[in-house]
């Protein structure tokens, strides 16, 4: 009689025996001519939809943008005009002037420190400024790399109305500052995590934290607002779009809602719609 062997699932040498043994077996599919169009149809219609959906969205690479100097070592380089977004690159050393807030501004310490009159902030930290403060000489002894929302950098007569009022009695409204290790992160799903920055009510600025291979969706089908993104750190998708670090995206409100995954991880900045997650 034929002795019979059997193979122990749980013994990972034996598994790979099997694996083997059932892919020398498998014989490779050829399609017909018929699959093949079929799925090269469904490819491209896949492609079309995804170039139609992304197409409303700005996005400007790390590498791509114009740098442009404003002051002796400070450059700007500008991602939205509307929303007034850039980032501001100081050289060590150098400084800008006194100016008063006449709208909401945002920035995130990217690189380096900088000292906000007597306030320093460092790498990672979150700011705000609110409409009505003023801000003392922004310097850099070491260099700096900020992104900032809310300024109105290109805009000659806002900007001289910014330095001119800085000169007026009294200091507007109050600061905010957030450093890199302060603030509560909340879970959104497994491997996702989220620290609120700012709420004005209607739109919420966060940090988003996703682990390698997690991913996350909206509440939201579309976007209520106007959404805004900054990869601070890692690599992630938007839907179909990958964004690395460096990256900035804007969505207009009225985009579908993405899904947000990332292969090796990612900590991103959020500024959209409030109710969105």
């Amino acid at each position: 009689m034929k002795k019979r062997y059997s193979l122990d699932p749980d013994n990972p040498q034996h598994a790979e025996k099997a694996e083997a043994a059932l892919l020398a077996g498998l014989e490779p599919a050829q399609p017909s001519d018929q699959q093949r169009a079929k799925i090269r149809a469904r490819l491209f219609q896949r492609i079309h939809a995804s170039a139609a959906a992304e197409s409303a969205r700005i996005t400007v690479r790390s590498d791509q943008g114009r740098w442009r100097k404003i002051l002796p070592g400070v450059r700007a380089k500008l991602l939205d005009q509307n929303n007034r977004v850039f980032l501001l690159d100081i050289e060590p050393g150098a400084s800008l002037p006194m100016h008063r807030h006449h709208e909401d501004e945002e920035c995130i310490v990217l690189r380096g420190s900088a000292s906000l009159g007597a306030l320093k902030v460092s790498s990672g930290d979150y700011h705000m400024a609110r409409a009505g403060s003023r801000h003392g000489k922004i310097s850099s002894e070491s260099g700096a790399l900020l992104y900032l929302r809310g300024i109105p950098v290109g805009h000659t007569a806002q900007a001289a109305r910014d330095l001119l009022t800085a000169f007026l009695p009294g200091e507007g409204r109050e600061l905010i500052t957030i450093r890199a290790n302060e603030g509560e992160w909340s879970d959104l799903a497994p491997g996702v995590s989220s620290k609120p920055l700012y709420d004005d009510g209607q739109t919420r600025s966060s940090l988003l934290r996703i682990a390698a291979e997690a991913s996350w969706s909206s509440q939201q089908a579309l976007l209520a607002h106007d959404e805004e993104c900054l990869l601070l750190e890692g690599d992630a998708f938007f839907g179909d779009t990958l964004l690395r670090s460096g990256d900035w995206q804007l969505a207009p409100a009225g985009s579908e809602s993405r899904p947000i995954a990332s292969d090796h991880g990612a900590l991103v900045f959020l500024r959209g719609a409030r109710n969105a997650a």
